[in-house]
């Protein structure tokens, strides 16, 4: 039986679960840089994936998992090549975010996002350790 699961600490989910929990394995849902309060916050890519990473890593901990259970993630981008200008910021974000555990990544450049001042979104699955 799947575990719908709504994270303290973000956004209402409206019409979404921020993750979806089946078994040992944790669906999250497209996380982006909105606050508590629904706004969008930070200006650049690197600032506003640092908050869609917290956001991601806060629904996941919510379902019981940690950053290193990831095993899959998505990064959706409105301007690639921002985020190709922004490597070595985003390295860091992700070090303190994540560690040095790297999931199976796609990149994925779209027009828009579903909040149009939302420059990121990160969506990913996650397979928690077995129980002893």
């Amino acid at each position: 039986m799947s575990e719908l699961i709504n994270a303290a600490g973000l956004a209402p989910a409206v019409g979404f679960s921020h993750a979806v929990r089946d078994g040992r394995t944790v669906y999250l849902a497209g996380q982006t840089a909105q606050s508590p309060e629904g706004e969008i916050t930070g200006v650049t890519i690197a600032e506003q994936f640092d908050v869609a990473a917290g956001n991601l890593v806060a629904a996941l901990q919510a379902a019981g998992g940690e950053p290193e259970h990831l095993v899959s993630l998505q990064v959706f981008v409105t301007d690639v090549s921002e985020y190709k200008r922004a490597l070595r910021e985003l390295g860091e974000v992700w070090r303190r975010r994540f560690g040095r555990r790297y999931p199976a990544m796609g990149l994925f450049g779209v027009t828009e996002l579903f909040d149009a001042a939302a420059k990121v979104e990160l969506m990913g699955v996650a397979v928690l350790p077995s129980e002893r």
